[in-house]
Parts: C-alpha cells; sequence; structure tokens
C-alpha cells in the first residue's frame, strides 16, 4: 500500500512538472507583463524598471527557473526576497537561504494583492460548491442505481436509465442557463431563489448573512452529469454483484433483501462507483468554472474569468496550478479508498 502511494505521489509531481511548464510557456506570448502592470500611461524608464523587477530583462531560460524557483515548496531566496514577496516558511542560511515554504504564486497584475492569497480566498466557495454537487449527486445516484438493478426491466429501471442519458448529454453551462432562467427568474417567486448570488451576502448595514438558498442552483448544475454517471454504474455494478454465487448463498442463509443488498452486495459495487465519484469530483473543480460565472457565485472559476478578462495572468497561472494540484490529490486519495475497501488493490 505504501509503495502505491509512493508510486502515485512521483506520477503526481511529474505531472504537475509537466503543468508548470505548460503554464509558463503558454502566457509568454500574450501581452507585455510590464504594460500590464503600468497600463498605457507608464513611461519608458518606469516600464524597464517594472521589467527588471519582474526579471524580464533575462533570457525565457532563466524566467522560467525563478517561476519553478518561486513556486516550488522549496526554493532559493535572498533576505530580500523575502521581504518583497512576503514569503511563509522555513529558511536557514546566511544572504542567501533554502527554505521550505508556502508557494509563491506571485501578484496580480490588477489588485496588486498576492495570487495564493486571492485564490485561497476564492477556494472555500469552489470547494462548498463541489462537495455539495458531489453529496447529492453520490447520494441521489447510487440509490437510483440501486433502485433501477432491484426492480430491473421495470418502468423505473427503463425512467432512471432515460433520466442519466439525458444527464450525460446535457452540458454543464446549457443546463446552468435553463436552471437560472426557469427557477431563478420565471418561477423565482415560488421557488425563492434567484438566478446569481453567492453564500454569503454582505450589507453595508446588517453586515455578512448566509444565504445557503443560492448553493441550490449552481450545485444542481455542477451536479447533474455526474449523478447520472453514477446511477448507470451503480446499476450496471449491482446487477453483476446480484447474479453472484455468495449473494445467493446469504439469501440461502435467510438474510432479509435489506441486508443482502445494502452490507453485501453494495460493498462489493462500489470500487467503479468510488472510481466515479473521486474522478468527477476533480472535474466538477473545472467544471465550476462555467457555473460559478453564470450564477455568479464566488469562487476560483469565477476569480479566473474575472482574470482573464482583465489580462491578470498572474491569477490565471496560479489558478490552474492550484487546480491540478486538486487533482493530483484526489486521485491520490482514491487510491487510499480503493485499498482500504478492496485490500486487492493495494498488492497490486
Amino acid at each position: 500500500m505504501l509503495l502505491l502511494i509512493a508510486r502515485k505521489m512521483l506520477y503526481g509531481l511529474l505531472v504537475l512538472a509537466g503543468v508548470i511548464v505548460v503554464v509558463f510557456f503558454l502566457f509568454q506570448g500574450f501581452g507585455d507583463p510590464a504594460r500590464l502592470v503600468l497600463g498605457q500611461t507608464g513611461d519608458k524608464a518606469t516600464i524597464e524598471n517594472i521589467r527588471k523587477e519582474l526579471a524580464l530583462d533575462k533570457p525565457r531560460w532563466q524566467q522560467f527557473l525563478l517561476y519553478l524557483n518561486d513556486v516550488s515548496p522549496v526554493g532559493i531566496h535572498t533576505e530580500e526576497e523575502i521581504r518583497a514577496k512576503g514569503l511563509k516558511g522555513f529558511f536557514i542560511g546566511g544572504e542567501t537561504k533554502l527554505g521550505l515554504k508556502i508557494p509563491y504564486l506571485r501578484r496580480s497584475y490588477q489588485t496588486k494583492k498576492n495570487v495564493g492569497e486571492v485564490l485561497m480566498d476564492a477556494l472555500p466557495g469552489t470547494l462548498i460548491l463541489a462537495v455539495a454537487a458531489m453529496l447529492m449527486a453520490t447520494i441521489v445516484g447510487i440509490l437510483l442505481g440501486i433502485l433501477a438493478a432491484v426492480k430491473q426491466n421495470t418502468w423505473m429501471d427503463t425512467g432512471s436509465v432515460f433520466a442519466s442519458v439525458l444527464g450525460i448529454s446535457a452540458p454543464s453551462f446549457f443546463m446552468g442557463i435553463v436552471l437560472a432562467y426557469v427557477f431563478g427568474f420565471v418561477l423565482s417567486r415560488y421557488t425563492g431563489l434567484h438566478m446569481t448570488g453567492s453564500l454569503f451576502n454582505i450589507d453595508p448595514f446588517t453586515g455578512k448573512s448566509l444565504q445557503l438558498k443560492n448553493l441550490v442552483l449552481p450545485a444542481l448544475t455542477l451536479g447533474i452529469r455526474p449523478l447520472a454517471i453514477i446511477t448507470q454504474l451503480t446499476r450496471s455494478a449491482m446487477l453483476d454483484v446480484l447474479d453472484q454465487d455468495f449473494i445467493r448463498t446469504a439469501y440461502a442463509k435467510g438474510l432479509s433483501k435489506k441486508s443482502v443488498i445494502f452490507r453485501h452486495a453494495l460493498r462489493n459495487a462500489l470500487n467503479p462507483v468510488i472510481t466515479a465519484v473521486t474522478g468527477w469530483f476533480a472535474e466538477l473543480l473545472a467544471g465550476a468554472f462555467f457555473v460559478e460565472y453564470i450564477f455568479g457565485w464566488k469562487g476560483i472559476g469565477k476569480v479566473t474569468v474575472d482574470a482573464l478578462e482583465k489580462l491578470d495572468f498572474p491569477v490565471v497561472m496560479g489558478s490552474v496550478l492550484v487546480t491540478a494540484s486538486f487533482f493530483i490529490l484526489v486521485n491520490l486519495m482514491a487510491d487510499i479508498l480503493y485499498g482500504i475497501i478492496d485490500p486487492r488493490v493495494s498488492s497490486s
């Protein structure tokens, strides 16, 4: 098990290294960063100073090494850099120090804020949205899949399969627009829901207030496709398991139908479902970009789209790296869960 985790961590680090290379060179050809920082009013001398401050006067390969040193949790920095960049961590050495630190994602061109702080401020909104969507999709999807398998070839089975096919076929951005218009506008007086809104509403007089109802439509939009896939996977896995000998043996021992289904059949059918749940949770972090923008939900997705509109590339680059890190972390957690549920996985 430990060997499997170590191997997966190594693969994850290699993937993250590839993402860093792609992110850095992808955004090198879009505009002059010094001009983006100053706008169109900066004079030549000021622009040259900014270019020197951002190391844009150095060869491209040196710029990449400096960027890699910034975003790496282990880096070499001078005392002046640590103070200027506000680096946090543990550093040893003289004037030039080796440090174990929080990755530095540089500063926003527009707000001059630390990109890491901007993204960490928006991250809870995205995580809450993704968790709510995945929780709804998992619970409802597994129950519908069990129902379809137990009631095979009935209208319940046919209805569940038909609904799941529709769910898989509907893109999130399309469903988001439809749900926002129907339930957040046309039927708003009955549903009490709005087309846009975040988890917290900030009023200058009453202060911050929790608005859980604003979570309903974006979570439903984001959870429709994984719900459909989980339903089909659960149904297929349950049908395979229910046809095996140990299920017939359990019935022969006099166990109740409920006990056989939930304590024996479902446990053995969970592996492909866990694959879908963990895989789709990572996908939801990326899919949330469009959903957050449609519903005006404050999260990494909305922050990233706003940054793209303003050509604020450090925010966009940081967002891609944070999202990729979560992909790797979620996949690692999935492998650990496989080993717990099915010990045969850890020995492969």
